[in-house]
């Protein structure tokens, strides 16, 4: 590679706020706050919206669509299979 085209690739700390969860990776992204991780390091933080403890599909609590119902009316609808 390059050098000196490049942003640093560092660790950093990303918190979701709403489900109580962080975890730690490296990341191009930075940020001004930091926050003192369970090794005994400081690292940047940065909030998050959604991640994987909070986003319905991860959760389980996502809805199923219908999808039987749906196929049986549109065969109703347009004839069915022949």
């Amino acid at each position: 590679m390059k050098s000196g085209i490049h942003p640093p690739y560092a660790p950093v700390v990303f918190r979701d706020k709403a489900a109580g969860f962080a975890f730690l990776t490296r990341s191009t992204a930075t940020s001004d706050r930091t926050v003192d991780w369970e090794d005994g390091n400081t690292y940047p933080v940065i909030d998050v919206e959604i991640s994987s403890a909070s986003h319905p599909f991860y959760t389980g609590t996502a809805r199923v669509l219908d999808t039987a119902g749906r196929v049986e009316r549109f065969e109703r609808r347009y004839g069915g299979r022949q």
